[in-house]
């Protein structure tokens, strides 16, 4: 079971299949009431490895350019000036931005959105509605540009609030943003880029709030890392099989893997 549950854990973090929905469903089939916050917590660390690990390299310039945010915060001046001549400050400075709407969203609404959608039905309908989303991108509008700058502020919040409502299971996150990305112009690859490293803070923060549950659990030591190497190895896989499926704009390649999903949740 650990096992399975990590590799839905892996897929579905990155895939736009939704691996919160995908759990619901699992725990249903195997006749568990909810899954322990130490082991959602142990698959969401796999997970949180496997994308800083693919994006090392934008994380470290992102870091070491975030370095400079203190005098830029005392300087407006110099704020302006990095913000408009460094790249990888300006990304950093909106993943920030970004991650302002998906915090509010997940401390106002976590608990009553979470609870409201833990029956299979409820979740058959929200993969219903990601996989119509995934399917609608095939429709999006031709990108603007591949540069950085065709991603705003306006931008940045936007997929930061949809990413907030992804705590509702069957929402796919990855599907939600990248789709949404894609929407207001951006290429396939920024819109991944930026989905996929916005959604580290948003894994932290979720993380950092599971520690103050209780962390007692039923599985042994090697079924937790059981857990953990296989979301992290799952993950890093899939991440990588997403970012090139959807070079071409291809993300309603997985519309009907929802759909399908979504109506098997009905008779669950």
């Amino acid at each position: 079971m650990s096992l399975v549950l990590g590799l839905i854990q892996g897929l579905g973090e990155f895939l736009p299949i939704s691996s919160s929905g995908h759990l619901v469903l699992a725990q249903s089939l195997f006749g568990l009431k909810d899954l322990e916050v130490l082991y959602d917590l142990i698959l969401h660390l796999g997970t949180l490895i496997a994308i800083s690990y693919f994006y090392r390299s934008s994380l470290a310039n992102l870091l070491r350019e975030l370095t400079l945010l203190p005098a830029a915060f005392i300087s407006p001046a110099k704020m302006s000036t990095y913000y408009r001549i460094r790249p990888d400050f300006r990304l950093g400075i909106l993943i920030i931005i970004g991650s302002i709407p998906t915090a509010l969203v997940g401390l106002v609404f976590f608990e009553p959105l979470t609870a409201l959608f833990q029956s299979t039905r409820a979740v058959g309908l929200t993969l219903l509605t990601t996989g119509a989303f995934l399917l609608a991108t095939r429709w999006a509008p031709s990108p603007k540009g591949g540069t950085e700058r065709t991603l705003t502020i306006k931008i940045a919040l936007a997929i930061g609030l949809i990413q907030g409502l992804a705590i509702v299971p069957g929402l796919s996150r990855s599907g939600l943003t990248i789709g949404l990305g894609l929407f207001l112009g951006l290429e396939p690859l920024l819109a991944a880029r930026y989905s996929f490293l916005l959604s580290i803070p948003a894994i932290i923060g979720g993380c950092l709030l599971s520690l103050s549950k209780s962390l007692t659990t039923a599985f042994t030591g090697w079924e937790l890392l059981a857990g953990f190497l296989v979301a992290g190895l799952v993950g890093y896989a899939a991440l990588w099989l997403l970012v090139r499926v959807i070079k071409p704009g291809r993300l309603a390649f997985f519309a009907p893997w929802c759909a399908l999903v979504g109506v098997l949740a009905f008779f669950i």
